[in-house]
């Protein structure tokens, strides 16, 4: 059920190794609090790679951030902060496992055959939330715009990392994880980065 990816950054192959190099976070793999405060949004707290969405009913996931850290620059393979907020919801109704390509469907399903021909390929899968930066000059526009730095959370291929910093930039769920968040979000939902 829990499966994760890493790449985003303009999805080059970085020569970044993606084995697990860091110490995994103590963080359950997921939880369930009830909310009635409102407005579904999601927090990302790096420090404990854990990925809350907030308001409503509360739901706590572990993530992967960026193995290089926090950063709005381009190209440089790390995880945006700050104030974002969902651009755009790809995905819906594919299986678990579909692999995406630039944005798009593939029509296949990640096995484990395909996984271990392309050990280190940076898989995304099951569902997109294209982020795009809510900040002008701090992660909108310019050097430093999220949308064109192709930064999403979805689903991955690596789940045994889950908990550490793992990805090249975008922010890797559990297959299962980002199918349910998926549902529970909507285009335009705010999205808090915070280190």
């Amino acid at each position: 059920m829990r499966a994760f990816d890493n790449s985003c950054d303009s999805h080059r192959n970085s020569g970044l190794d993606k084995e697990c190099q860091t110490e995994r976070v103590g963080a359950p793999l997921s939880t369930v609090q009830k909310d009635v405060s409102g407005q579904a949004w999601i927090l990302v707290d790096v420090p404990s790679q854990t990925l809350s969405l907030m308001g409503g009913t509360r739901r706590s996931y572990r993530i992967s951030t960026a193995t290089r850290g926090i950063g709005n620059v381009r190209d440089s393979l790390q995880t945006p902060g700050g104030e974002l907020r969902v651009k755009l919801k790809i995905g819906s109704g594919l299986p678990q496992r579909s692999i995406f390509v630039g944005r798009r469907a593939t029509g296949n399903v990640l096995t484990a055959e395909m996984q271990e021909k392309s050990p280190h390929a940076d898989w995304i899968l099951t569902r997109i939330l294209w982020l795009e930066g809510s900040e002008k000059g701090v992660n909108r526009g310019g050097d430093v715009d999220t949308l064109r730095r192709y930064i999403y959370i979805h689903g991955t291929a690596e789940e045994e990392c889950l908990g550490m910093p793992a990805s090249h930039g975008c922010i890797r769920m559990a297959n299962g994880d980002i199918e349910e968040l998926f549902e529970l979000i909507s285009v335009g939902d705010r999205v808090r980065v915070q280190v």
